[in-house]
Order: C-alpha cells, then structure tokens, then sequence
C-alpha cells in the first residue's frame, strides 16, 4: 500500500509550473482528471474481481444488458462503448472465454456478427452490479451533488471533443 504524502503532488506541480510557464490551472486540472480515472478504475476493478472481470468487460456487459434481447452488432458496441473495433474485439473474446457471452450470426445481416448475452452473463450482472454500487462506483468521497456537478463539467468536454451532439 502506497502511504500518502504530506503534500498533494498536482498542487506542488502547479507551483512549479507557474515559475516556468503559464496555464497551471488547466495542467492541474488535466492531470487530477487522469489520476483520478485511476483511482476510480481501480476501485472500480476490485470490486469486479470475484467475477474475473476488469471494468472494460464490466462495462460490455451492462451494454448488452441494456438491449432489449441482450444482444448487439459488434460494430455498434464499439461506437456505444467508444472503443475501437479491435478493443471490442478483444473483450469480446475475453468475455466468450469466461462463458460469459458468444458471437452469433445476425438473423438478416451475414456481415454482422452479435455479442450475445449467455444465461451465467446474465446471471452475474446484477452481483457484479451490485458490488460496484457498494463501492460507490469508485467516487464515494463525492456527494451526490458534486457527482451530478461532475458529470456536468466532464460533459463539457466531452462535448468539446464531439464525443456525441447536442
């Protein structure tokens, strides 16, 4: 276990920062965002290891847990989960090793494959589910309004980078 240091890091950065160069506000912003993206995954991912599952995997199967017959063209899970083709491709093939789902053919479409949950994918979910509820989903220093307020400013710049439209 890593001791935490007598000082914040981000904040010592920002001091020698502004000695040097301008737009200390924004590294320190940038940098607290990536170090808390890891804080939150590995939160996030102890949670899931009882079901051997890393929040990436995680995350596809609430997907397909969200589609109306638990399943979806690969294509189309990489656009929802913003992951290109061959990391979807890769969870994919992790997640039909754990018995956790399988690739079907499209009844319409011979060139699109579906993810499809399996019975032990849809009975894992709502456990998995739950465990990272208990955690907090990685953020439980937050309150719920400094979640929502949060979300709201990451938006922003998700929107910025055209991540979807308005």
């Amino acid at each position: 276990m890593v001791r935490p240091l007598p000082f914040d890091p981000i904040e010592e950065a920002g001091r020698q920062w502004d000695q040097r160069w301008s737009g200390s506000a924004a590294m320190q912003a940038a940098t607290s965002i990536m170090r808390a993206q890891q804080i939150v995954l590995a939160r996030v991912d102890d949670a899931l290891k009882p079901w051997s599952l890393t929040f990436a995997r995680y995350e596809v199967l609430v997907l397909l847990t969200f589609s109306r017959e638990g399943t979806l063209p690969l294509g189309k899970m990489g656009d929802r989960l913003m992951l290109h083709q061959a990391s979807v491709t890769n969870l994919v093939d992790r997640l039909e090793q754990q018995g956790y789902l399988r690739r079907v053919a499209h009844p319409t479409d011979r060139r699109t494959t579906l993810a499809a949950l399996t019975a032990e994918g849809r009975a894992i979910i709502d456990e998995a589910t739950a465990a990272v509820v208990k955690a907090s989903i990685g953020v439980a220093e937050l309150n719920n309004r400094d979640q929502q307020d949060l979300h709201r400013i990451l938006k922003k710049l998700r929107s910025g980078a055209n991540d979807f439209s308005n």
